[in-house]
């Protein structure tokens, strides 16, 4: 297997696990990962937000870690790119509104790259304009805007243990479903893990 180069986009508040799980599981199978934040350098933090499901009517948000970023944001070439993940959390509301953010997202999907997703990560999709005619899961509250840019909202089991593969996107609803998203995710890179 060859290693993959992953652009990683997360920003304040990302959810703790969707950003550490993967960039930890993604480097250990011998990917190159760079995670950036607009405004922000190498060796820089993100704040880190951890959502959980404990029977209210939607997830609990507690602090989370400070997530170190390992790449400068202003020299992301997305030509240089395999791949784009995009975490959950709140950091995807914000990071819509970022010119350059979605530049990289458009030019990523455009040339076929695959693209993962998950929870809130859709937005960055919707905003790119890259979900019209295609299906994605997100977490439920996205499903609005997923139908209104003409996407197909897919919805998740119960438990959130689902991924979802259409294209070149690869999406999940939550955390829960990283064993599924991830490893769909790296099926579509061609990874192949030998024990």
């Amino acid at each position: 297997m060859a290693a993959k180069k992953i652009l990683m986009l997360v920003g304040d508040f990302v959810e703790d696990y969707e950003v550490m799980v993967p960039f930890q599981m993604l480097v250990m199978v011998g990917h190159e990962v760079h995670a950036v934040c607009p405004d922000k350098k190498s060796g820089d933090t993100v704040a880190t937000a951890i959502h959980d499901f404990e029977g209210h009517q939607t997830y609990s948000e507690k602090p989370g870690h400070n997530f170190v970023l390992n790449y400068d944001f202003d020299k992301v070439d997305p030509a240089d790119y395999d791949a784009l993940v995009i975490p959950g959390g709140r950091a995807p509301e914000y990071l819509r509104l970022d010119e350059r953010v979605i530049k990289i997202v458009k030019d990523i999907n455009s040339a076929g790259k695959p693209i993962a997703a998950i929870c809130h990560g859709p937005q960055l999709l919707i905003a790119a304009d890259v979900l019209k005619g295609k299906e994605s899961m997100s977490y439920p509250s996205v499903k609005p805007e997923i139908e209104a840019v003409g996407g197909c909202f897919i919805g998740a089991n119960e438990t959130f243990t689902s991924a979802h593969v259409n294209s070149n996107i690869i999406s999940a609803a939550a955390w829960p479903a990283h064993p599924q998203w991830i490893a769909a995710f790296l099926k579509e890179l061609g990874t192949e893990i030998k024990l």
